[in-house]
């Protein structure tokens, strides 16, 4: 890591003789380059949240290492990345900064969301910290497939730098093919699921078994609702089962009111309970 410190430039018509005066016009600065110490680079680094005050140390701080890590810092700021970044990249994805990470290895994966997204430096760089594991994908076998799947479902503004996106993009399009799977074999059609999983993307990130098949069979069997209302409907699956799916089925049962899914979950505590007191 290099440090400047600037000094005038003296040129031969700056020097005073006796029959000229000292020239008062501003020339080009001369740089004298040093390296900084490698207490300061440690320094540094704890200040970017990649090295921490505890014991054993985050990362080997023999010189070597911390080398390897300024240019890793180097390479993200290239990238459009800024000191206030470093710290959450830091957290969420720790390896990022070791010395089993090249940080060239990563520069495929800029070039896909720059070409093939595409998405603008600001916007990859949001990508990424919303989901630095992004980095560790594959373009050819994994970025690539997915990318073309969500496209084929019509997913459009994928470069949105949203967390949605960022964890979507990273997800194996295998495993977002078994959501479509899962809505066809409680009755939809592959038309019909499509559309429903375009309408809450977010359904793509639910586990079937702990998520997805628990709210269904309290829909079906509790409720006594049919799949047709999952049908026109489908953000259902976006809501807490403990926390708002029960507590209101209960709520409307005790008073014997049935109403649409959407009006049932939609609407905000105060003006639920209010209207159904």
């Amino acid at each position: 890591m290099l440090h400047t410190l600037s000094l005038p430039t003296l040129s031969c018509s700056s020097i005073p003789t006796k029959t000229s005066k000292p020239n008062r016009t501003p020339s080009s600065p001369l740089y004298i380059k040093f390296h900084t110490s490698h207490r300061d680079n440690l320094r540094y680094l704890k200040a970017l949240g990649i090295i921490h005050n505890k014991k054993p140390p985050s990362i080997n701080t023999d010189a070597n290492t911390i080398d390897h890590v300024l240019a890793t810092v180097e390479f993200f700021k290239s990238k459009g990345f800024t000191e206030p970044d470093f710290p959450r990249l830091a957290y969420l994805c720790p390896q990022l900064f070791t010395t089993n990470c090249d940080p060239t290895d990563f520069a495929p994966v800029f070039d896909f969301l720059a070409t093939k997204l595409p998405a603008t430096t600001e916007e990859s760089r949001s990508l990424i910290l919303h989901c630095p594991r992004l980095l560790f994908s594959d373009v050819e076998f994994c970025l690539q497939p997915t990318l073309d799947y969500l496209r084929q479902l019509g997913m459009e503004n994928l470069s949105s730098p949203s967390s949605l996106n960022a964890h979507l993009l990273n997800t194996r399009a295998n495993k977002l093919r078994e959501k479509i799977g899962f809505l066809r074999s409680i009755g939809f059609s592959q038309e019909e699921a499509e559309r429903a999983c375009v309408r809450l993307p977010a359904m793509f990130g639910y586990s079937i078994d702990n998520n997805l098949w628990p709210k269904f069979k309290y829909l079906v069997d509790k409720m006594e609702r049919s799949v047709e209302e999952l049908k026109r409907f489908p953000q259902y699956f976006g809501f807490s089962l403990e926390k708002r799916i029960v507590p209101r089925h209960l709520h409307l049962k005790e008073r014997n009111v049935q109403i649409p899914l959407n009006r049932m979950l939609l609407w905000s505590d105060q003006k639920f309970y209010a209207k159904w007191k």
